[in-house]
């Protein structure tokens, strides 16, 4: 897989912005300045982003704001392209980079591989986001049509746990099915020639799918699982760095609503980086979610449901407790006290 870094996307001059996007930018402005007078924790450095090639990551990459937002800070910034989720983690937990993205699964199996992992931040739910797919000629009409076939997935992402709750609502014991783990371009090969009965798998490839083979949605996220993104970060750097960590969520928190109004914008510009046609990938862009939050106790429950149910089953070596790699930012610390 090759790293095409995307094109810068066309931002509003500032006669064109409302009155909300100049109090947002004001705001980022104001933080930067902020961050420059406290010079204990300017002294620069860097900070590594591994990303994904789709969501709010690939938009900061591409548009350079992360870099000029640190630049006050004398903080560069390293970019680190990864195919899924679970590679990610590895590379989290192992200290090649410093901050990331990623679904539900994901961090439940890197927090029980290592104390560093940080929740630092999440995103909506997108439960339309992901789904289970079955060829448009299948004689699969429903999940319980699954006993004793061949499901197509990326061991340890967020469509694994889809799968083990759309399952468990079937009546349907874990063990029912075959798995076969695959990344997702080994899967569509796969789904396409029809060595698997069906797909698990998260926009915006599930949206390529749709349109390229005509697939049917089995059954999505709604009512299964949340499908939130969580942005991420190690124990080292957030108690190090506080203020980098609360400046890049800030960024992104600001590029989110831009996207938000501009589907259409983002689908082009993602579209060559992402390699799907900028109508599909409007199609995933739909279904997707806006805005950066801290985790609040629902968030955090929806997470412990997760791990509690890997473990149920015997795919998390240990028990965790999500609640313990949770991050507060220093600004809400001061607030609650």
């Amino acid at each position: 897989m090759t790293d095409r870094t995307p094109r810068a996307l066309s931002l509003p001059r500032p006669a064109e912005l409302t009155p909300s996007r100049r109090l947002l930018l004001s705001a980022g402005l104001g933080l930067a300045a902020a961050f420059t007078l406290r010079p204990a924790r300017a002294a620069g450095g860097s900070i590594r982003v591994g990303y994904q090639k789709y969501g709010s990551l690939v938009l900061l990459k591409g548009r350079g704001v992360l870099e000029r937002a640190l630049q006050p800070l004398g903080y560069t910034v390293a970019w680190s392209e990864f195919p899924s989720g679970p590679p990610l983690m590895e590379a989290l937990n192992a200290g090649a980079i410093d901050f990331g993205s990623a679904g539900e699964a994901p961090p439940i199996f890197a927090q029980a591989a290592s104390a560093e992992l940080r929740y630092v931040a999440t995103e909506p739910p997108a439960p339309r986001g992901e789904a289970i797919l079955v060829p448009k000629d299948s004689p699969v009409r429903s999940v319980a049509d699954l006993r004793g076939r061949t499901i197509a997935l990326n061991k340890g992402s967020n469509v694994h746990f889809l799968l083990v709750r759309a399952l468990e609502r079937a009546g349907l014991p874990y063990d029912a099915v075959k798995l076969a783990f695959l990344a997702p371009a080994d899967a569509n090969a796969a789904f396409v020639r029809g060595a698997v009965d069906a797909w698990a798998i998260w926009d915006p490839y599930l949206a390529a799918a749709e349109r390229a083979t005509g697939a049917r949605v089995l059954a999505d996220g709604q009512g299964l699982a949340p499908n939130r993104q969580f942005y991420l970060s190690r124990r080292a750097f957030t108690e190090a760095s506080p203020e980098i960590v609360s400046a890049v969520l800030k960024v992104i928190g600001e590029v989110d609503t831009w996207a938000a109004g501009h589907a259409e914008s983002v689908a082009t510009e993602l579209a060559p980086s992402v390699g799907i046609p900028a109508p599909v990938l409007g199609v995933a862009l739909g279904r997707l979610s806006y805005g950066v939050t801290p985790l609040d106790a629902a968030t955090v429950a929806d997470q412990q449901r997760v791990a509690d149910a890997f473990h149920g089953l015997g795919l998390l070596p240990k028990p965790i407790r999500v609640a313990d790699a949770v991050w507060i930012q220093p600004e809400r610390r001061a607030e609650a006290r």
